[in-house]
């Protein structure tokens, strides 16, 4: 009998060792490359010889100017086009469609509760005015009929107002011209809103158009952000905001989720129509934007005074530069280690990557020469007849994020929504 079992185990270890041969001896199989073959095929000849992004093949098209792209907690992403709202698993496949008036921005919060802003048709004082309106969503994922659980509309949104009356056609700045411009969500998910619009009076009791507001998970309005500057140019301004981003994001985890409260703004020219609102020339357009508590004030909002040094020691660029940008459309903070700060600027055709010290670049390969920040920024290639760099050429790219190290970049211009890959992750 001990015979017998001493035969049944050298069988059982024969079985163990030729399955798991991998784990003893190594593998054939070359983990990266399977890893690039799930995400996306590589052309050998377009990975950079020191560092940079590497374009992860096939693009994703079939979309109408896609204006944004966001990496969801549940794992899906969400891109917004001409069409609304569309709900991609990650090999790029639309589980869904959901049709939102106007949208712009998306994004998701720690419940897969989903937010997008957009428009709406509302009836006021007896008349159809076109409104700022940011929709809740639930069920954006699953196979259930998606639930609108509310919607959030400019003026009635804001507490401030309460008490104002609206501004209809007839006033010189009229409600319908502000807009619902960046969406962001904390770990406890309370919801930003960057708003914009042509009523920034200082003396009114009422907020500024110009103006972050903040939103409790029941989507009550709880604040905003308070400090910032609405009609001058400067480190704590709020004109003209674009997008907004906070250092809270998937994937998701009970624990290791950023509690800042602290996020980025990026900043356009503001030209106006409105007789109520001068042309403004913005110097800096991506802040970031600090809370502090000031004991007679309470919680104020300011500039992180840590970005205005900029050591040439240690890189060649860096994001608080004057003009440093044309147009920034969008930005994404990288919730891993890293911490990489991305910008699309549909001005230069650009995506621009910073550390979280604000120095325009990533850490250089050990093999490298140089110490400083390395230049992983790219976009706009100039005077390229034979398409060779196509897939590194944006055009009017309006959106970005970051999830499990893959940049997804809403390439408007190209109706595309590219995917890159540092190429030392590749490694």
């Amino acid at each position: 009998m001990s015979g017998l079992k001493v035969y049944i185990g050298i069988i059982l270890l024969l079985a163990f060792g030729l399955s798991s041969c991998n784990f003893l001896v190594g593998t054939k199989k070359d983990e990266t490359v399977e890893e690039i073959f799930e995400q996306g095929k590589i052309d050998p000849s377009l990975v950079q010889n020191e560092v940079g992004y590497v374009p992860l093949l096939p693009f994703w098209t079939g979309f109408s100017a896609p204006i944004d792209v966001f990496a969801g907690y549940d794992e899906m992403i969400y891109v917004v086009d001409e069409n609304g709202l569309h709900v991609l698993d990650q090999t790029g496949t639309i589980h869904r469609t959901i049709r939102i008036k106007g949208a712009t921005d998306v994004v998701q919060d720690r419940r897969l509760h989903t937010y997008v802003a957009g428009r709406i048709d509302l009836e006021v004082n007896g008349q159809m005015e076109d409104l700022a309106a940011v929709y809740h969503l639930i069920n954006t994922a699953s196979d259930d009929a998606v639930e609108i659980v509310d919607t959030l509309i400019h003026p009635f949104n804001d507490v401030s107002r309460n008490n104002i009356p609206f501004r209809d056609k007839d006033d010189p700045c009229p409600d319908a011209a502000v807009r619902f411009t960046g969406l962001a969500t904390l770990a406890d998910h309370t919801l930003y809103i960057a708003r914009t619009g042509p009523k920034n009076d200082a003396s009114s009791i009422a907020r500024p158009d110009n103006a972050v507001l903040f939103y409790d998970k029941d989507g009550v309005n709880i604040g905003f952000a308070k400090g910032l500057s609405a009609t001058t140019s400067n480190l704590k301004s709020v004109i003209n905001a674009t997008a907004i981003a906070t250092f809270a994001g998937p994937p998701q985890s009970l624990t290791g989720i950023s509690k800042s409260p602290d996020f980025l703004l990026c900043l356009s020219n503001m030209e106006s129509e409105y007789v109520c609102q001068s042309d403004i020339e913005t110097e800096y357009k991506v802040l970031w934007i600090k809370e502090n508590f000031d004991p007679e004030g309470g919680v104020i909002y300011a500039e992180n005074a840590d970005l205005t040094v900029m050591d040439a020691t240690k890189a060649d660029r860096f994001l608080y530069q004057p003009d440093r940008f044309e147009d920034p459309a969008d930005v994404y903070i990288a919730p891993d280690q890293t911490g990489y700060i991305f910008v699309v600027d549909a001005g230069t055709d650009s995506l621009y990557q910073f550390t979280p010290s604000g120095y325009e670049g990533v850490n250089p390969p050990p093999t490298s020469t140089t110490k400083k920040q390395v230049i992983a920024s790219f976009g706009r290639i100039e005077n390229d007849a034979t398409g060779a760099n196509e897939h590194f050429q944006l055009n009017d790219p309006s959106g970005v994020c970051y999830f499990k190290k893959v940049i997804y970049i809403a390439d408007k211009g190209n109706n595309r929504i590219a995917r890159y890959k540092l190429s030392t992750d590749l490694e």
